[in-house]
């Protein structure tokens, strides 16, 4: 009997969607005897892992086809090419069609061109229909937007993703609703550039206007989240959702990167520091409950240490509680690879600073929701997430993917107790 194939995801929570999409289109395609690697292309780091990881599966699954698609695929094909273990390469167009897998299948893959990979920038489609989300059987994740317009210094991610496209509100709308039909709790809506959702859709829809169109038209979902945000495009309906719909979380991750003007300039950002200030004060103005997760790169190409330290005073400025942290690493291919960079032993010195920050941080954050009532999203019969997004450790057991009201009643570690 032949084995199922084998997937590995590294990378973002985009990647994972698409993993999901891939196992159903190989299960209906028949590939078998196959490891599936979908890599991520964010760092130069991060495609080493890729093929530290493409290694070790090979050497696992010996006789398996090795197959290799993602970001990294995408960006680098000649590289993953020429690794003796890989068997077929795979671009992220691709890897979302059935007739690729199809290919794929055991009496056609010795027939299939090894390299699949065509220009990303011609794509004019989301695979957004492909599964009804994923996740814990809380919470599910729908993409509804893929790719980026912008072309940040630091980023090779539109050159693996393509221009944005958007997945249309009505495709998503009728996921969701058989998403919560299914008993999921809570919606996560993904995308590369969530922002950017609708401009290429029919009288350019903003994001703020797909968030309302949902709640009004799935009122039974209890719960609904957005990820990853460039606050400097988030529209005015978005901010009045903020302000007035409930079942919308207070809880945004901004992608920020940094705090001092002259990095940002040359990061090729769209705000200023201030811009960040001024959307989190304006976003707490009107829910006073929200809380602020936020990705910063410490050691950018020209970072002084007092550009560092303006980068340090976005955590406090800002009020973050969740920080994510990037040493940089030189992306091949980008302008900010061609930057004066710095020492690495003094970016990893600043990331750990700033790391430091971030734990401080939260931990204000976590003594601020002790002796609060909190609406709880159970993902283990122990633990779940507020509205907030902050874990919360439970004394009693519950089941899973239900909402508890409870009383926090102290904090251990990065959590909660309740």
């Amino acid at each position: 009997m032949s084995a199922a194939p084998v997937f590995a995801t590294l990378g973002c929570r985009l990647n994972a969607y698409e993993t999901e999409a891939m196992t159903r289109l190989a299960a209906e395609a028949g590939v078998a005897n196959a490891v599936v690697v979908n890599t991520c292309a964010v760092t130069a780091e991060a495609v080493r892992k890729a093929r530290q990881e493409i290694r070790r599966l090979a050497r696992a699954h010996p006789g398996a086809a090795v197959i290799v698609t993602g970001c990294a695929a995408q960006v680098e094909p000649a590289t993953f090419a020429a690794m003796p273990e890989v068997t077929h390469v795979l671009g992220n167009a691709e890897k979302m069609r059935a007739e690729t897998w199809a290919g794929l299948a055991p009496d056609l893959i010795g027939q299939t061109e090894r390299v699949q990979v065509d220009d990303i920038m011609c794509v004019r489609e989301t695979a957004g229909h492909l599964i009804d989300g994923f996740g814990t059987r809380a919470r599910a994740y729908v993409q509804v937007q893929n790719g980026c317009d912008h072309r940040c210094t630091f980023c090779i991610i539109p050159y693996g993703r393509g221009n944005s496209r958007s997945v249309p509100a009505g495709v998503v709308v009728e996921q969701i609703g058989r998403l919560v039909a299914a008993g999921y709790r809570e919606v996560v809506l993904t995308g590369v550039d969530l922002t950017s959702w609708g401009a290429d859709l029919p009288g350019a829809p903003r994001l703020g206007d797909l968030v309302r169109r949902i709640l009004r038209l799935v009122p039974e979902l209890p719960r609904l989240r957005i990820s990853s945000i460039d606050s400097i495009e988030a529209d005015p309906a978005l901010m009045e959702a903020i302000a007035t719909e409930p079942r919308l979380m207070p809880h945004l991750h901004l992608s920020l990167q940094h705090g001092d003007d002259l990095i940002l300039k040359r990061m090729k950002r769209r705000h200023l520091s201030a811009d960040a200030i001024r959307f989190c004060a304006e976003a707490r103005r009107l829910r006073p409950d929200i809380a602020f997760g936020a990705d910063i790169i410490a050691g950018f190409p020209t970072e002084t240490e007092a550009a560092f330290e303006n980068a340090l005073r976005l955590v406090e400025a800002c009020d973050l509680a969740f920080l994510h942290v990037f040493p940089f690493s030189p992306r091949q291919g980008t302008p900010a690879a061609r930057m004066p960079q710095l020492p690495g032993p003094v970016i990893r010195e600043r990331a750990a600073r700033l790391r430091a920050a971030g734990a401080a941080a939260l931990q204000r954050h976590l003594a601020a929701q002790v002796g609060r009532r909190h609406r709880v999203l159970t993902e283990s019969p122990r633990m779940g997430r507020t509205e907030q997004f902050t874990e919360v450790s439970l004394s009693a057991e519950h089941p899973v993917g239900r909402i508890v009201e409870v009383t926090a009643t102290g904090q251990d570690g990065a959590r909660l107790t309740a």
